[in-house]
C-alpha cells in the first residue's frame, strides 16, 4: 500500500504566499536600516557638512558658487 498525498487547499496557499511576501517585506526593510547605518558609520559628517553648506548659501545663489 502506498501512502495517500493530501492536497493543500487554496486557502492554505495562499496564506503562505502572504506570509513569505511579508517576511520578504520585512527583511528587505531591515536590510535597508543596516545599510542606512553602515553608511552613516562610514561617513558620521556627511549630514553636518551639507547643513553647513546650505547655511553659508546666499539666497538665490547654489551652494557651488563659495
Amino acid at each position: 500500500m502506498s501512502p495517500t498525498k493530501k492536497r493543500q487547499t487554496m486557502g492554505k496557499i495562499t496564506r503562505e504566499r502572504e506570509l513569505k511576501e511579508r517576511r520578504a517585506l520585512k527583511q528587505e526593510k531591515k536590510d535597508a536600516r543596516k545599510a542606512a547605518a553602515a553608511e552613516e558609520l562610514a561617513n558620521p559628517h556627511a549630514e553636518t557638512d551639507a547643513e553647513e553648506l546650505s547655511e553659508h548659501a546666499v539666497d538665490g545663489e547654489p551652494d557651488s558658487a563659495l
